[in-house]
C-alpha cells in the first residue's frame, strides 16, 4: 500500500516537473526568442507593416483600405473619393477618406463562380464605372484597356496592392481632380511600383495606401 502511493506520488510529482519545464520552454522561452529574432531582423514587419504618415500610423502595407466619399442621404454604398488612386472593389473594407483612419470590419470573397449571373452584373458594372470615373477631357478610357484587377475584389477583399495597369488607368483622373500634370502623376506611379518579389514570385504591383499618401504629399508641395 505505502508502495503504490509513494509510486503515484513519483509519477504526479515526475508529471508536474514535465508540464513546468515543458510550459517554460514553449510558453516563455520559445515565443520571447522568436519574438526577439524578429523585431531584431525585420521590425517593420513583425510589427504589422505599420505604414506611417505626418507621424500618425495610417494602415498597414498589408492591408487595403477604401477611399470614399461620405455616405450621402439615401445612399447605401458611398460614392468613391476620385481624387485619390482606387484600389481594387472591396469586400468588407473599412473607410479611410482622410488617410489618417482606418477600422477594419471583415474580410471574405464573393465566393460565386465565373457564370455566375449576379457576379458577371458586378463585373459589368464595375467596369463602366471605371471607364466613366476614369474617363476626363482629352482621355477616354478604353473598354480593352481595364485590367482585371479593376473590376474583382481578391480572396480576402483587402488587397493592398493594385496593378501598375490599373495604376496607369487612373493617372489622367488623379491629375485632373488634383491640378496636377500628367508627368507628375505618372512619375509618382513608376516611383512606388514593385517588381517581382525576389525577380520571380508574383506580378509588379502599387501600393495603393503608399502611393496616396505620395499623392498627398505632392498636392501639397505644388500648392
Amino acid at each position: 500500500m505505502n508502495n503504490s502511493v509513494t509510486n503515484t506520488a513519483r509519477l504526479l510529482w515526475a508529471g508536474l516537473r514535465a508540464l513546468l519545464v515543458l510550459t517554460l520552454v514553449t510558453g516563455v522561452i520559445y515565443p520571447l526568442a522568436v519574438t526577439g529574432i524578429a523585431q531584431g531582423i525585420f521590425p517593420g514587419r513583425a510589427n504589422g507593416s505599420e505604414i506611417r504618415a505626418d507621424g500618425k500610423v495610417v494602415g498597414s502595407s498589408l492591408i487595403g483600405q477604401a477611399y470614399n466619399l461620405p455616405l450621402r442621404k439615401g445612399e447605401q454604398t458611398p460614392a468613391p473619393d476620385l481624387k485619390w488612386f482606387q484600389g481594387r472593389p472591396q469586400n468588407g473594407l473599412g473607410s479611410n477618406t482622410v488617410n489618417t483612419r482606418y477600422k477594419l470590419i471583415l474580410s471574405g470573397a464573393t465566393n460565386r463562380s465565373g457564370d455566375n449571373k449576379d457576379l458577371i452584373a458586378w463585373v459589368t458594372a464595375a467596369k463602366a464605372a471605371v471607364i466613366k470615373d476614369n474617363s476626363v477631357p482629352g482621355y477616354t478610357v478604353s473598354p480593352s484597356a481595364v485590367p482585371a484587377d479593376a473590376v474583382t475584389s481578391s480572396g480576402s477583399g483587402l488587397d493592398p496592392d493594385i496593378s501598375p495597369a490599373y495604376a496607369d488607368l487612373q493617372i489622367h483622373r488623379i491629375a485632373d481632380r488634383n491640378g496636377l500634370s500628367v508627368a507628375q502623376v505618372r512619375k509618382l506611379v513608376d516611383a512606388h511600383t514593385e517588381g517581382r518579389t525576389l525577380g520571380f514570385i508574383g506580378e509588379p504591383r502599387v501600393n495603393v495606401l503608399e502611393l496616396n499618401i505620395g499623392l498627398k504629399e505632392l498636392v501639397e508641395k505644388v500648392s
